[in-house]
Parts: C-alpha cells; structure tokens; sequence
C-alpha cells in the first residue's frame, strides 16, 4: 500500500503546479455509440475517459457497491469559463450537424499536463525517429563527476516516456583503495548496466597511460552492446577522454558537460580534446561558452546551463549538518572551527605537487585546527602523497580524520559549514562559492578557474610561512555566496536540450571558423599590447634607434652622433637600446627582437658585419648580434641598409605583394636591394645587391670602394658634395638669390638648390649623377628583369625624371615600360631593420 501510495504521489505531482483547469463544448456523440467518450478525441487515455464520464452521469455503479473507499482524486477546482469547439466535420459530429447538442466538459488540472505532455512527448519521438526514446548512456569515473552527473541521471530518470538511461561505471569507481564509490550510485537506485575494470594500478604517468589504453580496448563492445542514441562525458578526466575517443569513432554522439573551462596541468588539454570529440556541450559559465565558440564549436550546440552539482547546493545549507560534521570530526567540533583539505597530484609537476602537499600538512598541524583531509585522486603521483600522509602520521595524529571518500550529500555540508578549505581541488573554487566559506588554493592547478572573491590564491606555495599565513588570513570569515557556476536550474535546461537533439541530422561536426588577420597573435598577452621592435640604423653621421609597430608607424625615435671608435659607437648603441626597451613599456609596446641596419657587406646568418664602407671606421668584422642580444634577452637581426630599404618596401611600401622588385637608395652613399620570387637575394658570399659599385664608366671619377666609374662616385651624397665644393672654390655655385654662410659647409643640398635656381653647372653635374644612375637601373632590367624599380632617399625625387630618361633611351625594348616610382617611406632603413623582426617572429605560433 505504502509503495502504491509513493506511486501516486510521484504521477500526481503535477497537479501542484498546474492548478488551473479549463473547459471545453464537445458534441455529444449519437447515444448508442461504443466508447462514447469525446474526450478520446483530444488524446486522453481511455480510463481517465471514463472517469470524467462517471463524475456527469452521478458515479459509477460498480464503485459504489464496492465496501472498501479508495483514495480521493486532487480536490477539483471550479472550471474557468467553458470554450465551444466545432466539430471537424460531419463524421466527427456523428451525424448531421442539426441533431447534434453541445455538452460541456471540463479538464482538470491533471488532464491539461497529460494533454501538454502528450503533444511534447509526439514532438520528441518524431525527431528521435521511428517513434522511439532516446537512449541515454551516462558514464562516470569517479567522485568528483558523479556528483555532477548525478542530478541529471535523476531528471532523465524522471522522464520514462522521454528517455532510457543506461549507467556505465568504470575507472576509481570500483577500487577499494578510493572507497568502492559505486555502491553509493547503488544506493541511489540507479541500474549499473555495465561496470568496467579500467584502472592500471601504479598511480604515475605511464598507468594513465594504460588505463587509458584498456579502457579503449573493453569499451567498443559496450557500446555496440549498448547501442546509445547520445553518451554524456563529464570534465577533463584520462578516463571521460576514452570514453568521448570510443564514442565518437563508433559514431555515437557526445555530450559534453563543463567543456570550455580553463584550470592547469594536463586536464586543460583533456578538456578541449573532449571537446573537439563532442557534439554538443553544456557550459557553466559566460566565459567557458566564449572559449568554445572561440575553439571553433557550434554556437546552435552550446547550452549554457550551470553546473548541475549547483541545483542541489543551493539548497543544502539549512539542512541538519550538525549530526554529520560530528560523524566526519567527532563530537567536540563545533560549525566553523574546522578545516576540510582536498589536495591532488599536479600531473606536469609531480615532484613539487608532493612537495607542496608535505608543506601543506606541516602547515596544517602548526595551525593546530581539527581537519578533515580527503585522500587524493587517482592521477599520477596520488601513491607518493599518501606515503607523505602516512610518514606524517596523519591517520593517528588526534587533529586529523583521513578519509578516502565522504557521499556528495554529507561533503557539501561539510564544506558549507567550515572554517576554511584549503587545497587544489576543482571544488574548493567552484562549488564551495555557493556558501561563501574561505578557500585557500594552492598551486597552479586551478590557475585559470573563475573565482569568487572567497577564494585566495597562492600559487608559489614553496614554503610553510607562506599557507600558515594564508590559513590565519581565511580561516574563520564568511564571504558573500556566489553563483558563478550556476543558479540551481541546470538540470532543466540540459533535459530540454537533449529533448531538442535530432537524430535525423547528420552525425558529421561542423565548425565555425572566424576570419583570422594576417600575422595577428593569438596570445592574449599580445592581444592586449602593440607587437613592436626595436630598429637600429648605423648611418655614417648617426645613430638611430626607434620602436616601429606591426604597421610600420614609428612609435619613438632616438638620434645621436656616430663615434669614431667601435668601444663608443657599441656602448651607445646598447645605452640606445636599453633606453628604448623601457619606454616601450610605458608605451605599451611588447618588443619582439632588434633589427639593425649598417653600412657594408653583412652576414645576416651570424649578425656579423664583415667589411664596413670607410664613413664608419672601425666596423671590420663586428659581432653585433651577441652584446645585443646578452643585454636585451631579445632575438637580433642584422642586414645592410640597402638590403633593409627593399625589404621595408616588400612589408610597407610599394613592394607589397610583388614577386619581383629592386630598390635604389641614394643618399650619403648608393646602394639597394633586390627581391627575387618575394625573397631578399643575399649573394653567396652576402655581396648581392651592391648596387653603387655598378660601374657605368671606364674613365669616372674614383670611388670610395677602390675602384672607378662606380654610380655611387657619381650620383652619391657625397659624389655631389664633392662638386658642390668645385663650383664654390671656383665661384661658380652661388647665384641670385642663394647665399652660404661661412660657418656653414658646402652640401649636396647648396648643388640641388643652385640647379633649382637655374645655375647651369648644378644641373649638368645633377643631370650627369642622373643618368649615371639610371644606367645602372638598365643594367639592373637587362639582369633581372624586375616589375617594379624604386628609387628610396633624399635624392630619388630629383633623379626620376632623368632615370625614366634614359631608360627610355638605352634599355631594351621589352623592359622600356617598367614601372619607376619613388619610395614613399620616410625612414626605410628603420623600417626594413624592424620588418626582420616583424617577419620572423610572427610566424612563431604562441
């Protein structure tokens, strides 16, 4: 009787919570007609037809006769207003539409939620197909999934007209050493269909490894045994990443429970293996659903629900703990004024994780507070922190109670109810916030969890001081609950998304990958500051150093005089150097490495300049790359300036994107660089690309190289100053309205300013260095035969005319239509030093 009436009270509670009931005209049907009950026609079972039937027509005979009373139905509330429904059409009506009388009848409470879940309950079966439940497999490993798959093995147990639930126990579940923890999914009367002996014993990292392993080999013929519509996978777990490796070769589907989180050690990378394996997920928080569409997941198959361990939390404190704490801790504890203590084996880390736990136990029995101190899991290294548990004597110390396993129901009383938690355990940050108590997490464990403010972190737990202190920081206060992890209405929500999964859809994942930039980093340290480098340029005058973005902009620049000794010139480059790293971070620059550009010939592969022009003396043979790199702990890269010019083309100027180009850069000297299939050509000794040594005569003038009729004797800075300086000591420089003081010395700028001006000589001497270049770039086209010539310095401007001259006038035909443009970077030696940076180290994946 007692189990009947348990029954009906389960079927009936519905009734609470739809207290409403309506009332609708049916027409009666014809008298003499069988079954003649219009509510059939609404989808009403047949005896609750001829109950309503019975209740119109005064009772039922046979139930009056009867001597023994059953018990009454929910007391009926008065109907809300009758609604008249027509009949179809004749048939329905049971004959012509004349004859017919409406009759009122009126639904109960009980028969609305039957008729609404009747109608969902069609919906689910048609998109499981062939009119079937969905077959549910829910596997669990251990105590800590259990106890958040748990309330959803309950809600689907609820719903036997939805769903069938399969239960598969495997891993620490069925090992004696971790409490048989199975019994107690026994207990909550949950059918084991399957129990899997999973676990090899020796508790380090290759034992993972062979659990893992031998739970692959016994699960397929589960699962073909079972044959699940979907398998639920909770966490991060070694043994949930065989069961979602199982599951999604034998094309069953997998949903994923608590997927997007972020904590340390290896379950991070168990946790996104199980996710990309899943294909649907259950988050508990607004930042684990962001990770997933980030990883690339279908938003439509993200549900964020909570935790489910949360829908049973949030209601457990007002329970009676009293009775329980006095059973874990002995009758003399009192709420508040105990310790509990999870601590687990850090897998990455295992020596120190068993240091930091022996440092936590001393800790704990200075502090000199009753603890509960829970064994560890089963991950590697758990073998060597019992063995500490033991030599501390913490089983026999009259402080401690030392158990291998408390029943979830009694632990979340026992955490809601102390002084402080301390540890590394998921739970300490994520469910203990529902009561607000202290928790102290040691290690990196946890490091990416989401926390409350009731949990203090100390990561480098390397000593005792350092959690005793933290233990008299926390221990006793009470901090405001938290419900980042959920607000107690998970369960309803996953059992609404697993009623909305269609098996009709096709089993394949699809991913939604976002459009990604060109060179942009994912690590979020990158993110957040301007990926910069430093660029170095050793001109003959100065020296410049300055912070160049990912864009080319130059942030700062730093200029002073260039020594004449190679001890001054490298200490004030790294004075340079070192200044500029600390601005960048004032500057929220994040400097990737140091990009030098020099005069002369330059190994890039060693950082070595080898042979220097005579403007900088005493640069023969330079390892610039090791003091550079020793002081600043940063990559360097070390090119000449011409070089540096064409690859600041190839990365921010007009080179971008081309095969082929060759850039000229006029200024004190000549020089270039050449870019063949969009790579810098170096030469096999690294002499490529001297293009200012190009002699275009046999008679020139000498040039500073050793040789003569070079261009850069010709076209050059210095070419010019030095017949500027003719034409004044000749007084044939100066014209109207041009003047040089004294104490000023005769330039190129005087030259170009007297040709402007209209002196004759000036723009002979210009028109010559002009075309003496631009035999050089004809040369250049009947070499290489490039698409693009640039023409980089302060001088480019004033011989382009002349250059497109003459190659209009010398060069074949076939490369007379070259493009000849002039650079539009202002600072192409700084900017191609940094583009060696820029370029290298953005292809590095962080």
């Amino acid at each position: 009787m007692a189990c009947l009436q348990g029954l009906y009270f389960f079927c009936s509670w519905p009734v609470k919570w739809l207290r409403e009931r309506k009332a609708w005209e049916i027409p009666a049907c014809p008298q003499g007609q069988k079954n003649n009950y219009p509510e059939r026609r609404l989808g009403f079972p047949r005896s609750l037809c001829r109950q309503r039937r019975r209740a119109f027509q005064g009772g039922d005979s046979r139930q009056q006769a009867r001597a023994t009373p059953k018990p009454a139905l929910p007391r009926q509330r008065k109907p809300l207003g009758p609604r008249r429904i027509r009949p179809k059409n004749r048939r329905e009506a049971g004959g012509a539409a004349s004859a017919q009388q409406p009759v009122t009848v009126f639904l109960s409470g009980d028969e609305l939620y039957f008729k609404s879940h009747s109608k969902q309950k069609k919906q689910v079966m048609e998109k499981n197909g062939n009119n079937r439940k969905l077959r549910v497999c829910v596997a669990t490993c251990n105590r800590a999934d259990y106890s958040k798959l748990a309330p959803i093995m309950f809600g689907i147990k609820t719903e036997p007209e939805f769903f069938e639930l399969d239960v598969v126990v495997l891993g620490s579940h069925l090992i004696d050493d971790y409490g048989n923890t199975y019994r107690m999914i026994e207990q909550d009367d949950f059918d084991i269909n399957t129990r899997l002996h999973t676990i090899v014993r020796g508790e380090d990292e290759a034992a993972m490894v062979e659990s893992v392993g031998l739970a692959l080999v016994k699960l397929p013929d589960v699962l073909n045994r079972l044959k699940p519509d979907i398998m639920i996978v909770h966490g991060d777990r070694f043994d949930a990443l065989a069961l979602a490796t199982s599951a999604a070769l034998m094309n069953i589907r997998i949903l994923h429970i608590e997927g997007g989180e972020v904590s340390g050690t290896i379950d991070d990378s168990i946790r996104h293996a199980i996710t990309k394996l899943a294909h649907y997920h259950v988050c508990c928080t607004r930042n684990a659903e962001q990770h997933l569409i980030s990883m690339c997941e279908d938003h439509d198959r993200i549900l964020l629900a909570g935790c489910p361990s949360y829908d049973k939390l949030l209601s457990a404190k007002n329970k009676d703990y009293m009775s329980i704490i006095r059973m874990w801790l002995g009758d003399d504890v009192k709420s508040k004024d105990y310790i509990v203590a999870l601590q687990h084996p850090v897998t990455t880390d295992i020596k120190h994780s068993i240091k930091m736990f022996e440092l936590t136990l001393d800790a704990l029995i200075s502090f000199n507070k009753r603890t509960l101190v829970l064994f560890p899991n089963i991950d590697a290294g758990s073998k060597e922190m019992v063995r500490v548990m033991r030599k501390k004597g913490i089983e026999h110390h009259p402080n401690f109670r030392a158990v291998k396993h408390v029943p979830f129901d009694q632990f979340i009383q026992l955490v809601a109810h102390a002084g402080c938690m301390i540890g590394n355990s998921s739970c300490g940050v994520r469910e203990v916030g529902a009561f607000g108590t202290p928790v102290i997490n040691l290690g990196t464990r946890q490091i990416g969890r989401e926390t409350g403010e009731n949990v203090l972190h100390v990561r480098d737990a390397d000593t005792q001081d350092k959690i005793l202190q933290a233990l008299h920081l926390q221990f006793g206060k009470q901090y405001p609950c938290s419900k980042i992890y959920g607000d107690g209405n998970a369960v309803p929500r996953i059992l609404k998304f697993l009623k909305s999964i269609d098996l009709q859809e096709p089993l394949q994942k699809k991913f939604c990958f976002p459009p990604v930039k060109e060179n942009i980093s994912q690590d979020i340290d990158h993110i957040l500051e301007t990926l910069s480098a430093l660029a170095v340029d050793l001109g003959g005058t100065n020296l410049r150093v300055a912070i160049v973005s990912m864009k080319g902009e130059i942030v700062k620049k730093y200029t002073q005089f260039n020594p004449k000794t190679y001890e001054e010139r490298i200490n004030i480059i790294l004075q340079m150097c070192v200044e500029a790293a600390a601005e960048a971070v004032k500057l929220n620059c994040r400097i990737l490495g140091v990009g030098i550009s020099t005069g002369g010939r330059v190994n890039p592969r060693e950082g070595i300049v080898l042979h220097s022009t005579k403007l900088i003396q005493e640069w023969n043979s330079v390892d610039l790359r090791t003091p550079l790199s020793d002081t600043l702990h940063l990559p360097v890269w070390v090119d000449n300036d011409g070089n540096c010019a064409a690859l600041a083309e190839r990365k921010f100027g007009q080179g971008k994107g081309l095969e082929n180009f060759v850039t000229f850069i006029t200024g004190t000297g000549i020089g270039g660089g050449i870019i063949h299939q969009h790579e810098l050509i170096h030469g096999s000794s690294f002499c490529a690309a001297e293009l200012g040594h190009l002699v275009v005569s046999l008679d020139g003038p000498d040039c500073s190289c050793g040789s003569h009729g070079c261009i850069e004797a010709y076209a050059s800075g210095m070419a010019l100053q030095r017949e500027a300086k003719k034409l004044h000591d000749e007084d044939l420089l100066l014209v109207e309205g041009m003047s040089v003081p004294k104490e000023e010395a005769v330039s190129a700028l005087h030259l170009i300013q007297a040709a402007k001006l209209g002196n004759a000589k000036a723009q002979s001497i210009l028109r010559t260095a002009g075309t003496a270049l631009g035999l050089g770039v004809v040369n250049i086209l009947h070499t290489m035969n490039p698409s693009l010539v640039i023409l980089s310095g302060v001088l480019a401007s004033h011989y382009i005319h002349i250059v497109k001259d003459v190659i209009r006038q010398q060069a074949l035909f076939s490369v007379q239509d070259v493009d000849v443009v002039v650079s539009d970077l202002v600072e192409p030696a700084l900017l191609g030093a940094a583009s060696m940076v820029l370029d290298y180290t953005t292809r590095r994946i962080y």
